[in-house]
């Protein structure tokens, strides 16, 4: 399909049919980019007051939910009162709580109507919840216009490396030829074989992409097996890649750039919380302000300044059929102050640094992060794979793939390459395997913890110094 055609006449007749307003959106948020700080915080005050006064209006669960907060309704219709700064004494959302709460959450009567959603999780238990078409062109809207950001507009030629099992449920006749309208392509991460990558790199070089979508780790396993398999990808056409789902490591965003020879750039999002941030050509992360306020809260769910690392919690300005105000995403991140080179006057945050399992926890009290043990494995000569796993007990298992080509690997090298991040009183197994698996989801971990968390813990080694 023609990139034009698909740009002006194919996703256009698409998103009329499907009554949303996208390109309306697309067309807002290319212009708001450019507003300075304070004019998007009037616009994020404007939309909270319009969503809480909805929500508490239209579903017994906000209702509920205000009340138990303290703060009257009459204070979120007065302007003499700053929205934003009455958000943070309401209280928080956690899965747990819309688990059992979906029908008093939901609008039924949402224009449109109302479509099920559901994420499977870092623990793989659903999570049921409602969109409607106002958030969907919203969070479409803001995906275009980050894609515009590295030259990508609808209608280019899109690769997907991905492996939802929501996606591949769908690969239906009717999906694929919306793919091929859209010019779209979609190959399995979970099926990562050598002899399937043969067929990737194939695929690649028949359809030759303009931009690449995919788990980092997914693609870094691509571009490993093309290269020792010395394949030829052609990159012609070839202008960024985008990864997400995972924590992108640097040392895997530098094996992908260099291998691809363009920029990549990082998203942070999920299907429950929506589009969070993006990151720039200047390799900063913006938040997507018009759309969602981004807190950073600390154990107990108190709000910490700015520049402080702690969880990250959304509220999502255009979620109207089911509203998700102050959720716990789970990850951890902070943000950041000052305004990017770009120009742009959304918000910057750090790179998300993952999620709270993503860490490692010591005896003592200490927290590693992730990278402080992925350096020294990814360093390691005879490496091919690795994952990380903490126990309950604070007993640590690495589980190897060895590269045949590099030689032996023993156990003791990874071992003695590994034990100064975890400390001598630490357990520490390690397991040479011949293969890996990914989770159900399609992501690739590097490491998981299974320790409870603790308020106070300090984190080290986070490799943002």
């Amino acid at each position: 399909m023609s990139p034009w055609l698909a740009r002006h006449l194919i996703c256009p007749l698409h998103e009329r049919f499907l009554r949303r307003p996208t390109f309306r959106c697309v067309r807002e948020l290319e212009r708001s980019q450019w507003w300075s700080p304070d004019e998007l915080r009037l616009l994020q005050g404007r939309k909270l007051r319009a969503l809480v006064n909805h929500a508490v209006g239209k579903t017994r669960f906000y209702r509920s939910w205000l009340a138990q907060s303290g703060v009257p309704l009459a204070d979120w219709g007065s302007d003499g009162t700053d929205p934003l700064d009455l958000l943070s004494r309401l209280p928080l959302l956690d899965k747990a709580q819309i688990r059992t709460s979906v029908e008093e959450m939901l609008w039924h009567h949402a224009p449109g109507g109302v479509f099920e959603h559901n994420t499977g999780g870092s623990t793989g238990e659903p999570l049921i919840f409602y969109f409607d078409r106002r958030r969907q062109a919203y969070d479409q809207a803001a995906r275009i216009r980050t894609h515009r950001w590295y030259s990508v507009d609808i209608g280019d030629r899109e690769l997907y490396l991905w492996g939802s099992p929501i996606e591949l449920r769908r690969s239906d006749r009717i999906k694929r030829l919306r793919d091929r309208l859209f010019n779209h392509r979609l190959v399995d991460a979970f099926a990562m074989s050598p002899e399937r990558m043969d067929g990737y790199v194939d695929e690649w070089n028949r359809f030759r992409p303009h931009c690449l979508f995919g788990y980092p780790s997914s693609i870094v396993r691509f571009a490993d097996h093309a290269r020792s398999q010395r394949h030829s990808l052609d990159t012609s056409c070839l202008r960024a890649v985008f990864v997400t789902g995972e924590v992108c490591c640097p040392c895997d965003r530098e094996m992908i750039a260099g291998y691809l020879g363009v920029p990549v750039a990082d998203c942070y999002g999920s299907r429950d919380g929506g589009f969070i941030a993006h990151e720039c050509p200047e390799g900063e992360m913006h938040i997507t302000a018009e759309n969602v306020i981004v807190e950073i809260v600390d154990d107990d769910g108190r709000p910490l300044p700015v520049g402080e690392t702690g969880e990250i919690v959304v509220t999502h300005l255009d979620a109207y059929a089911m509203p998700f105000i102050r959720y716990r995403t789970g990850d951890v991140g902070r943000l950041k102050r000052g305004r990017c080179a770009c120009g742009r006057g959304l918000p910057l945050m750090d790179i998300v640094q993952g999620r709270r399992t993503d860490f490692l926890y010591l005896p003592n009290g200490q927290v590693k992060h992730a990278l402080s043990i992925i350096y020294p494995l990814r360093a390691m000569t005879g490496v091919r794979q690795f994952h990380v796993t903490q126990d309950e007990d604070y007993s640590v298992t690495v589980d190897v793939v060895p590269d045949d080509r590099e030689g032996r690997l023993t156990k003791d090298a990874v071992a003695q390459g590994v034990r100064p991040v975890i400390g001598e009183q630490v357990g520490l197994q390690v397991r040479l395997l011949d293969e890996i698996g990914v989770a159900g989801s399609g992501k690739f971990r590097y490491v998981e913890s299974r320790v409870q968390t603790v308020a106070g813990s300090r984190v080290e080694g986070d490799g943002n110094e």
